[in-house]
């Protein structure tokens, strides 16, 4: 028996270290994943003069006149920027800009297979706060909206709340809102499969970063009891009596706010003491493997729930957490079943705000996003092993762009009043598109195939 479980962990391992292998192969290949193509003919060169000069003048004035007219004329409805500066790149830290431009072009990518959007990532030199939110400001007649993207906290937090009350697009965190409404997600269907109430669950937030702090304001929006919740950072368990309280109240105000709103009779120690007795620990942590231990797990509740997410590899391999005696075990990785992924997201979430022009994106329509997500796998039969819907089940999308943008026209935050039928068959059939594209190119083989 012991034999047989050391070639499986053998097998598993060299499963989880195959896609690092394979990127250091297909990146040099490519020379990047991301191209510009036009999406109009050349028929001859007469045609310069209907897509440039002078041609080009006459949508230039009429825009000039009719501001709006620019979503008629151009691009700029399907645009989004990925932005970053570098300074929290995966579970990698502060690698700097150059070093995180293969993830924003990954993100550009799945922003168009999955979602039929036309991203582009900008990596900026520089890690002032107040840069950011200007150069941001200063980039929206050109985009549709903004993805933000691993950007350190603090300053996370103020250059979202900064630029969702100041620019006129929608601006997104992914990190955070993303994160947080996939995990959602996740979390409505495993309490099914468990039989446990939202309400009373006892929630373990491992972690207190962006991403963490994030999930667990949308999870009490969604109806979990802060009063059952606890955050643990690197010096363990939050509560309003720490003796570090003066710098965090200084320092990390999100953080202090948790430290109020959750574990009312100040429950101190680390890690272990936080997950036991807990439902659900939700962890976006330090990578491990090893980082959370299987006895911190064997000592939660009955029918326990375990999201170990960080990136590249989670804090504990999942069919460690398993043994352990977790029932319900997610990652952030697409190789191990229910990944717990921002992917399952925010093409779709951008998908259905930009095609009703919403200003904004509300913590409702995040719920509305995670809501459809857990439907969506439901209709399909979900189980432990499935509780959220893959990459692959490219339907869930529409699904998902179409609960989106309703309810931005039921806040009155979007720009046009689409019924729900509308936005889907609209996401539907550009996502279609984009896919539809990419596959001609394929076959055509204007894009090769990697090496083998």
């Amino acid at each position: 028996m012991s034999r047989t479980n050391d070639v499986t962990r053998e097998s598993l391992l060299k499963k989880a270290e195959k896609p690092s292998k394979d990127a250091m192969k297909f990146h040099p290949f490519y020379k990047g994943k991301l191209q510009v193509m036009p999406k109009c003919p050349i028929r001859s060169s007469d045609d310069w003069a209907i897509w440039y000069t002078p041609g080009v003048a006459a949508p230039c004035k009429d825009i000039e006149a009719n501001p709006e007219k620019v979503f008629d004329y151009t691009n700029k409805g399907n645009t989004v920027a990925v932005v970053s500066d570098g300074t929290r790149v995966l579970g990698l830290g502060d690698i700097g800009p150059e070093a995180g431009l293969p993830v924003m072009e990954g993100k550009a990518i799945l922003f168009k297979y999955l979602g039929g959007v036309d991203a582009f990532p900008l990596c900026l030199d520089t890690k002032d706060p107040d840069e950011l939110i200007k150069t941001v400001l200063l980039l929206q007649p050109s985009f549709g909206g903004v993805n933000l993207e691993d950007i350190s906290q603090p300053k996370c937090f103020k250059v979202l709340d900064t630029l969702r009350q100041e620019a006129r697009i929608p601006i997104w965190h992914d990190d955070q809102q993303g994160t947080a409404a996939v995990t959602l997600a996740g979390l409505i269907n495993a309490l099914k499969l468990v039989g446990k109430d939202i309400s009373q669950i006892k929630v373990t937030m491992v972690g207190s970063g962006a991403a963490n702090i994030a999930i667990a304001r949308l999870l009490i929006k969604a109806g979990v009891d802060p009063k059952l919740m606890l955050l643990v950072d690197s010096k363990g368990i939050l509560h309003r009596d720490r003796r570090d309280r003066q710098t965090i109240m200084e320092n990390f105000h999100e953080k202090w706010k948790f430290c109020e709103l959750t574990n009312p009779d100040c429950k101190s120690g680390g890690i272990a003491e936080a997950m036991n007795g807990a439902d659900v620990t939700i962890s976006l942590s330090k990578p491990g493997p090893g980082f959370i231990k299987q006895e911190w797990i064997a000592s939660m509740a009955r029918d326990s729930i375990v999201f170990t997410c960080a990136n590249p590899v989670p804090e504990i391999w999942p069919w460690e957490a398993k043994e352990a005696g977790a029932r319900i075990v997610a990652t952030g990785r697409s190789d191990f079943p229910n990944q717990v992924n921002n992917s399952l997201g925010f093409p779709g979430i951008f998908r259905g705000t930009l095609d009703v022009r919403a200003r904004t994106i509300t913590d409702e329509m995040c719920i509305a996003a995670a809501e459809e997500l857990a439907a969506c796998a439901a209709d399909r039969g979900m189980t432990e092993d499935h509780l959220i819907p893959t990459m692959d089940e490219w339907e869930v999308y529409p699904r998902e762009a179409a609960a989106v943008g309703a309810k931005a026209v039921e806040q009155g935050v979007a720009g046009i009043p689409l019924a729900k039928e509308e936005i889907y068959n609209i996401a539907e059939e550009k996502i279609r598109k984009a896919r539809k594209d990419l596959e001609v190119l394929v076959d055509a083989g204007l894009i090769p195939m990697p090496p083998e």
